[in-house]
């Protein structure tokens, strides 16, 4: 396991682009017997439509399908990693109620496939997904290969993080003094700024100015907003 990793961690935490970093990805596939591979990542942000990349190497005529029918709300391995970071075997039991996606899916050749999540901080989620058009993911492939599959999807998200995270999320590059986190942190809590100075034993005006400086620096509107978004960005933990 350990000379396995050490061939490919470089290649996975230090790639030139999302892109490349797909690319080795694909590679690591196909070392692990499998056709198909994609690579779905999250952001938290905006709260009511999140950022969502995707890459696979999925059979061009079911991509086309998928964007189309709008089938990423309703896939079940994509609703299953948005709550837990368990593997997912792909079973018929799993796409019950999906079965026009799966029925649509298998069509294209996509019948075996197996799907990890990775929860990763800031708020970020990723999802690996393996898969072929034949021969059963057995349970004993699935004990000789899970701690490597596993593994790639940790490392994967670790490396698109660095790619996506400055593009799709620039407020992580963001530094909040130590004031102003703690402003957000009672404003958190529901304060007012009135409060706030009471308990900080400053003036009104000083808490506002930290206030003002964090929401500049984070790109939101208001303070309400600054707080929830400083939060997620584990700036107030």
């Amino acid at each position: 396991m350990k000379v396995w990793q050490d061939s490919h961690i470089q290649m996975l935490l230090e790639g030139e682009s999302e892109q490349a970093l797909f690319e080795h990805l694909q590679t690591m596939t196909r070392a692990l017997g499998f056709e198909y591979c994609a690579y779905g990542f999250r952001v938290p942000f905006p709260l009511t439509n999140p950022n969502i990349v995707t890459f696979n190497n999925y059979p061009e005529a079911w991509q086309l399908c998928y964007q189309e029918r709008g089938y990423l709300a309703v896939d079940p391995t994509v609703k299953h990693a948005l709550r837990s970071s368990l593997p997912l075997l792909w079973s018929d039991d799993v796409f019950g109620s999906s079965r026009d996606f799966w029925e649509e899916a298998r069509s294209f050749g996509l019948e075996i496939g197996w799907a990890q999540p990775y929860h990763g901080p800031q708020g970020t989620i990723g999802l690996l997904t393996l898969a072929r058009s034949s021969e059963t993911l057995g349970e004993k492939e699935l004990r000789d290969k899970m701690q490597k599959m596993a593994w790639l999807s940790q490392v994967a998200h670790i490396g698109m993080s660095r790619c996506l995270l400055p593009k799709l999320m620039p407020e992580t590059g963001v530094m909040l003094t130590s004031r102003e986190i703690e402003v957000l942190r009672w404003t958190a809590e529901g304060k007012t700024s009135i409060e706030i100075a009471d308990i900080l034993r400053v003036s009104k005006r000083t808490v506002d100015f930290h206030v003002n400086n964090a929401i500049e620096k984070l790109g939101v509107n208001n303070k309400t907003s600054a707080a929830i978004r400083a939060a997620m960005l584990g700036f107030l933990s």
